[in-house]
């Protein structure tokens, strides 16, 4: 495995007191108070003992429920198997569909644990890119032309981390179309789905007539609940049972009290989902109208809680970048090389911090970004 850009930049932000951290992918919410107290009760009545690999019963229908009624179609219980974390979800499912040689579509710039589980399974993850002019969204001729016999699956992520773009309800039909044609599946990262601004969330389940879509989600993101470690994979009737019993060599199962607490998340008030979900969008929207005033606006993100920032006619490579901000401004943010070789000239900023680092953060960045271009432009001035 490749060193893992986010961390670099996380391990030396440690050794900067004081620095601005802009770099992780986590609400800065607290986890909401009835589902800390559901785990408080869970630990007092003894729930502390394994569960079936699949995941508990409460929490499975209260997932089929959720998914239900955002594709507007039935999800049965015994296809959602809880998993620990979403990334595990992502992991199960390439284990179930790809064979060691087989190719898998991955997007970038995008966050890398796909392509990493893809290569731990001996498969090969084929990059697709996405780009700003595009507004991050996919173009389908492209990814069309990237398919071949060895081809087994697609997997796509909306709301996007790290660009924000949400797909619009005509380009997922089209993903889950082109899959049809070419008889691949979908693996469908929708981890963000609670975090939108402007425009509904899809689910590629909505258009998915014969049983090819794996919804991935999980509550990290939509309730501050990134430590407790749940996410789920609803899967077609056919591949759920196979998926379930994969759980057993990978982790058995997931954390009992932490799959209660999942429940009392999705069943209880959604009043604090929302709030988290306002205050991710006025930050953008803060963010935004900076970066227009900078001259660096390129895109608006339109869901999950980032910002990808143009800093190509810097000079430096957006490791370097980073790094170089860090050093010299005391603010911690992801170089976009970190997912992807299309995510190159751009950095990762993560809005879910307080809005005065936030703002005072992009302010610096923009500060260093404009000193570092003006020095470029007159070296390839002298260069000519």
């Amino acid at each position: 495995m490749p060193v893992h850009g986010i961390r670099e930049i996380m391990e030396r932000a440690w050794a900067v007191p004081g620095a601005i951290r802009l770099e992780v992918g986590e609400p800065d919410f607290p986890t909401p108070d009835h589902v800390v107290a559901a785990a408080q009760r869970a630990l007092e009545e003894g729930h502390t003992k394994y569960t079936s690999n699949a995941g508990m019963p409460g929490l499975r229908q209260a997932v089929a429920r959720r998914v239900s009624a955002a594709a507007g179609r039935p999800v049965d219980p015994e296809q959602v198997v809880i998993t620990t974390g979403a990334v595990t979800a992502i992991h199960s499912t390439l284990l179930a569909l790809l064979d060691p040689g087989d190719e898998v579509l991955v997007p970038e710039p995008a966050w890398p644990n796909a392509a990493m589980s893809a290569q731990l399974l001996g498969a090969t993850p084929v990059p697709y890119r996405l780009s700003v002019e595009n507004g991050f969204v996919p173009r389908i001729a492209e990814l069309e032309a990237l398919i071949t016999p060895r081809t087994r699956a697609l997997v796509v992520n909306s709301p996007a981390n790290p660009t924000g773009a949400v797909f619009p309800a005509s380009a997922v039909r089209e993903l889950v179309e082109l899959c049809r044609r070419h008889d691949l599946y979908l693996v469908s990262d929708e981890i963000y789905c609670d975090i939108v601004f402007d425009e509904p969330h899809t689910p590629a389940a909505a258009f998915d007539e014969d049983g090819r879509v794996f919804t991935i989600g999980g509550v990290s993101k939509g309730y501050a609940m990134t430590g407790w470690r749940i996410g789920w994979v609803v899967a077609p009737p056919h591949a759920a049972d196979a998926l379930a019993r994969l759980q057993e060599p990978l982790t058995s199962c997931a954390n009992a009290v932490a799959q209660i607490a999942a429940e009392a998340a999705l069943n209880g008030p959604q009043d604090v989902v929302e709030t988290m979900r306002r205050e991710y969008h006025r930050r953008r929207d803060l963010a935004v109208d900076l970066m227009r005033r900078r001259g660096r606006w390129r895109y608006s993100p339109q869901g999950a809680f980032y910002v990808m920032v143009d800093v190509r006619d810097t000079g430096l490579s957006s490791r370097d970048f980073a790094i170089a901000l860090l050093e010299e401004k005391g603010v911690a943010v992801a170089p976009g090389a970190a997912f992807g070789a299309a995510g190159e000239g751009f950095v990762r900023v993560s809005l879910a911090n307080a809005e005065e680092a936030v703002l005072t953060g992009l302010e610096r960045l923009c500060d260093l970004a404009d000193r570092l271009a003006a020095g470029a432009g007159g070296r390839r001035a002298a260069g000519d």
